[in-house]
């Protein structure tokens, strides 16, 4: 269920009858590639089998309960997920929303990572997913865990479970390895899209989530969801984005109002920026934590307020209903949305740049970096070229330098490389930032948002400025037959994101905790000083 309020709704209107006379539902539901214009139909035409998959994808709930039986009977009942992207952060909400474990490795930080290792390997099954089958984080991932399992004296084929493309160069590794299951995604979907494909299905049932429940929800949401009518949920959600963001609310702020659906606003993220942050448009996802939370009950002329769950908080939209239909739901306004603004929401331009920036970084490990533009404490703070006015001596002038280059209706990027559980407490930076700031804020662990904002930050609106923070692990992890550490991994990417950030010409500050607990207080001793 859509629902709207008044002023939008008006607004909306015009837009939606456009969309019924067009008869776009049912033509996306046939899967008609013509949708967004001649230059993406290519594209489109290998993109669209997602709507019927409520139905497609039901012969794997046998397969995925069987291995999950036969594991348990040798004692395996432990999953890690190794996965970015759409191969991760569906997996995570439907397990969150279940209440079932699941361990998800979407980082390359070494302490994350050293502490999934040091779960009990004698009861764990790795499941490793990648759509292309060359993703580096997850490569690493296997390569770290067969290692760790052979150390242990259990054979790592026995429990590595691959879930990739047809032919890709995963599945001919993994088959050759003789892994425990290989399963075949369907190729004719997007990462983005895929949370009801293979990839959000075998780690989540795998866990013990009811993935069948699942795909009911999204069959009884794809009837409504499929008709050309103004109470088309998809239609109505589409065109209140697309018309907010033709008057120039070009950021969508995301809170939950007691769904009961655990990280919904993270998995809608990606699916939003990467399918409509491109040509510089786009609508930039700010996932909040409450709405009380700054940026959503304040959203400006440049924002729109969706609540996920019951209508509040000031929101301008509300999406309710179960997991499988919100998905869906979510899934079919996206794409329409990307018609509404004129774009290929299927393509991802610039996700490529900063993983190829990373990669030049690791083959050339000699390359020295700038020294510190100046250091207080336990921070180093690294600006780019110009940033920083003459004279700039503290952290906190720093911080106001990087503030003060957002334009009026820019917004400011938190990209935060470190571990997601122990130093969980840099979430709240997020809330400091956008007080101060009063611009809308996103927070992302690097390097898991490159897979998901990382497309807007290049290819949407041009108005964002970039907080980056890395900082000293205590543990480092080979990563077997490879040049490189996690540690020196991690860094790369931070480094290879902000080089392609600064050739886009945007500001980036980023500030090297050489102690990562006395970084953070310092940090938010410094954003408390900003703007004095």
């Amino acid at each position: 269920m859509t629902i709207v309020d008044e002023r939008l709704t008006e607004e909306a209107a015009p837009l939606v009858r456009q969309l019924v006379e067009e008869r776009v539902a049912s033509a996306l539901t046939a899967a008609d590639p013509t949708l967004w214009g001649p230059a993406a139909e290519s594209e489109s035409a290998i993109r669209l089998a997602w709507t019927t998959l409520a139905e497609t994808s039901r012969p794997l709930l046998a397969e995925i309960d069987a291995l999950r039986a036969e594991l348990h009977a040798e004692g395996v009942d432990r999953v890690v997920l190794a996965g970015m992207g759409g191969s991760s952060l569906a997996p995570e909400v439907i397990t969150g929303t279940a209440g079932v474990p699941l361990v998800v490795l979407d980082t390359t930080d070494p302490g994350q990572v050293a502490d999934a290792l040091a779960g009990e390997l004698a009861r764990t099954v790795l499941v490793v997913s990648s759509k292309s089958g060359s993703t580096v984080e997850t490569d690493s991932h296997r390569r770290v865990f067969a290692a760790a399992f052979a150390a242990e004296g259990i054979d790592p084929a026995s429990r590595i479970v691959v879930v990739t493309d047809p032919g890709s160069p995963l599945e001919k590794s993994a088959t050759e390895a003789g892994y425990r299951r290989v399963f075949q995604a369907d190729p004719n979907v997007g990462g983005r899209y895929s949370a009801l494909t293979a990839f959000g299905l075998v780690p989540a049932g795998l866990a013990g989530a009811d993935v069948a429940a699942l795909l009911d929800e999204a069959a009884a949401a794809a009837v409504v969801l499929s008709q050309d009518s103004a109470d088309n949920p998809a239609l109505v959600l589409a065109s209140a984005l697309g018309a907010a963001h033709a008057r120039g609310a070009e950021k969508v702020v995301l809170a939950d109002t007691g769904s009961g659906v655990k990280g919904f606003g993270d998995w809608a993220e990606q699916l939003v920026a990467e399918s409509t942050g491109k040509e510089g448009t786009g609508l930039l996802p700010v996932v909040v934590e409450s709405p009380t939370a700054p940026g959503f009950a304040d959203a400006g002329d440049d924002a729109t307020a969706v609540a996920i769950g019951a209508p509040g908080g000031g929101a301008r939209i509300a999406t309710r209903g179960s997991l499988g239909g919100l998905i869906l739901l979510w899934e079919y306004a996206t794409a329409i949305a990307g018609r509404l603004l004129g774009i290929n929401p299927f393509d991802q331009p610039d996700v490529e740049a900063a993983k190829k920036a990373a990669r030049a970084l690791l083959d050339s490990p000699g390359t020295e970096e700038r020294a510190p533009a100046l250091v207080e404490g336990p921070v180093e703070v690294h600006p780019s070229e110009g940033l920083l006015p003459e004279g700039t001596t503290t952290l906190a002038g720093a911080l106001n330098a990087l503030f003060a280059a957002a334009p009026a209706a820019g917004y400011v990027s938190l990209q935060v490389y470190l571990d997601r559980l122990d130093d969980a407490s840099a979430t709240l930076l997020r809330t400091e930032v956008a007080r101060k700031t009063g611009l809308q804020t996103t927070f992302g662990w690097g390097p898991r948002f490159l897979h998901s904002t990382g497309q807007y930050h290049k290819g949407g609106h041009q108005n964002g400025v970039f907080l980056q923070v890395t900082g000293a692990s205590e543990v480092d992890v080979e990563v077997p037959d490879r040049p490189y550490t996690l540690g020196v991994l991690q860094h790369a990417q931070a480094l290879g994101d902000g080089q392609v950030l600064v050739e886009h010409g945007r500001p980036v500050l980023r500030l090297h905790f050489t102690d990562r607990a006395a970084g953070l207080a310092r940090l938010v001793e410094a954003l408390a000083e900003v703007g004095a």
